[in-house]
């Protein structure tokens, strides 16, 4: 535990940075966190170097890092010393993985705009949107079905 700083609880280590404690329970069972110390109550409790690894956590999943992504920086951010190709190599990968989820994104963007421009605002019966909904083969672009995919975020994110 840090000197500087009391411990904390899971709910105050959790509001430090920006989520709840469920996801503090989770990044622990996946091994991202390391458990905490326990009072004889078993109430876990973190110091000051539990919220900075877990405010990194969180900073790295909102750049969309994976779990396992952020596991490797993690390693390599506890060996200062390593030169940050391999860092530098995951941030280039996944790079290109959110060009490509930008591309694929656009691209639905574009077939709802065309959906929406077709619609005659009639009746359910003659809606274009239900239409091509309905009819794969009236979609413009192949991407745009992979992109919806890129709009769901997990529990833990």
């Amino acid at each position: 535990m840090s000197e500087t700083r009391a411990a904390i609880g899971i709910g105050e280590l959790a509001r430090c940075a920006g989520c709840k404690p469920e996801t503090v329970r989770y990044y622990e069972r996946v091994g991202l966190m390391s458990g905490a110390v326990r009072t004889e109550g078993g109430q876990r409790r973190y110091g000051e170097e539990a919220v900075r690894r877990l405010t990194f956590i969180r900073h790295a999943r909102d750049f969309g890092f994976s779990v396992e992504a952020v596991r490797e920086l993690l390693t390599m951010s506890d060996r200062p010393d390593m030169s940050c190709q391999e860092v530098d190599a995951i941030a280039k990968h996944h790079l290109e993985e959110v060009e490509s989820r930008l591309q694929r994104l656009a691209a639905l963007r574009d077939e709802l705009r065309r959906m929406l421009g077709q619609c005659a605002g009639g009746k359910v019966e003659s809606c274009r949107i239900i239409e091509v909904l309905s009819d794969h083969q009236l979609c413009i672009s192949e991407q745009a079905h992979g992109g919806a995919g890129d709009l769901k975020q997990g529990p833990h994110s």
